[in-house]
């Protein structure tokens, strides 16, 4: 996830076009091997394995190592024998945009420098981002300057990135943008039984089908009832997800039924998180105030 952000920033600084950035990411798509594969392939875990792990990934906020050693499949050793064996993102970026033409390493690295002070990511916070750690990202790069956001949904909105990895798109980008004032389609769900949460996912066509396939494993191609069930299951899946964390944590929830809703517009006390896709880009709404947001 960090090549995406590290990417944007050169985007947005003038470095590269946003042609050169969506061609890196590509080639970056093209090379990235996922950790089911690897294990399978050095013949420690077999393809009905593999799939048993991410099933288990669609009810717990885990990651597939964890859960491979849990289930007997894997030890510790073996998984970071495979984790050596994953290639660190921002390098795969690198020889991407060295091999295009695009920067030298020269400037890649001067770029990478400048980034890692605007951002004040430690060595330690660093190494964390490039092994993974999407809390370490959210807190350091997404949220910055927005702390009362961090505080509000800092765990949320990490989780909410980590299954969109997991699930739809290797190449998420998230940003906390304006808020949205209106959307074509619009899945809401209340989390109650502690502090109040409002979450919502808004998306015009494309996004809803795009997510609607993913998460159904099938090509989509209108928004019948099928694609709408499948776009609001997303949702249900990731907070029933964030459920568990919060009880493992101590705190007990639940979900009110989902609303379903077409051409609206939304007001009152809100964020907005932008998310980009590689087949278009969704909005996540949360409000810790249900009671002030409107959707008409």
């Amino acid at each position: 996830m960090f090549s995406q952000y590290f990417g944007h920033y050169l985007l947005n600084r003038g470095l590269i076009t946003n042609e050169q950035l969506q061609d890196v990411l590509e080639y970056q798509e093209k090379v990235h091997v996922k950790f089911g594969v690897i294990a399978v392939d050095k013949g420690l875990m077999t393809p009905s394995q593999v799939e048993e792990v991410h099933e288990k990934q669609k009810q717990m906020d885990k990651r597939f190592g964890e859960i491979a050693v849990e289930l007997g499949y894997l030890t510790e050793e073996q998984v970071e024998e495979l984790i050596s064996h994953q290639k660190r993102g921002h390098l795969y970026l690198a020889q991407a945009l060295i091999d295009r033409g695009y920067m030298s390493m020269e400037e890649f690295s001067s770029a990478l420098n400048d980034y890692k002070k605007e951002y004040s990511l430690s060595t330690e916070d660093f190494e964390e981002i490039q092994r993974g750690n999407i809390e370490t990202l959210v807190e350091n790069i997404l949220t910055k300057g927005h702390e009362d956001i961090r505080e509000k949904f800092g765990s949320y909105i990490s989780l909410f990135a980590k299954n969109m990895i997991r699930f739809i798109d290797r190449q998420t980008f998230l940003e906390i943008s304006e808020n949205l004032q209106q959307a074509k389609w619009l899945v809401s769900q209340e989390i109650v039984g502690g502090p109040s949460l409002l979450t919502a996912i808004a998306a015009d066509d494309d996004a809803l089908l795009y997510i609607a396939s993913k998460h159904a494993e099938e090509n989509l191609t209108e928004v019948d009832e099928l694609a709408k069930d499948a776009f609001c299951e997303f949702l249900n899946l990731h907070n029933g997800i964030y459920l568990v964390n919060m009880s493992n944590w101590g705190t007990e929830l639940s979900m009110n039924p989902q609303k379903f809703k077409e051409n609206v517009k939304v007001s009152g006390e809100f964020v907005t998180i932008t998310v980009k896709t590689q087949k278009g880009t969704f909005h996540l709404l949360l409000s810790a105030n249900p009671e002030k947001v409107e959707v008409q």
